[in-house]
């Protein structure tokens, strides 16, 4: 098992604007592709501006698979030209993580 944990920071004032737009244009691409996240969160504390999401995949396999059927997609693509237009995203870090042998997502025995 794979996780991928994205984590973005938005311009000040702009996050509700930029999830709106992810959730008209984006949403149902990345999830058709993807499959369902295991999280989608923003912050109640620390960085108002902050939001992440999580992913889970098989493997490295499975990730390359389904991220290169995403950037495929020309809905999706519709939708990164609208992000980058609208401009909100300030920063990005992935985090590429795999579970702890106990952990309830699935650890190896």
């Amino acid at each position: 098992m794979l996780i991928d944990v994205r984590t973005y920071r938005c311009r000040p004032g702009t996050i509700n604007t930029h999830l709106a737009l992810y959730e008209k244009y984006g949403k149902e691409p990345q999830f058709r592709c993807l499959g369902n996240p295991l999280a989608y969160l923003k912050g109640e504390t620390g960085d108002p501006n902050e939001y992440v999401h999580i992913w889970v995949y098989e493997n490295a396999g499975d990730r390359e698979a389904k991220r290169t059927k995403l950037y495929a997609d020309e809905k999706w693509l519709a939708y990164l030209k609208k992000s980058a237009d609208l401009g909100a995203i300030e920063s990005q870090i992935n985090k590429l993580m795999v579970p702890t042998q106990f952990c309830p997502l699935g650890g190896k025995a």
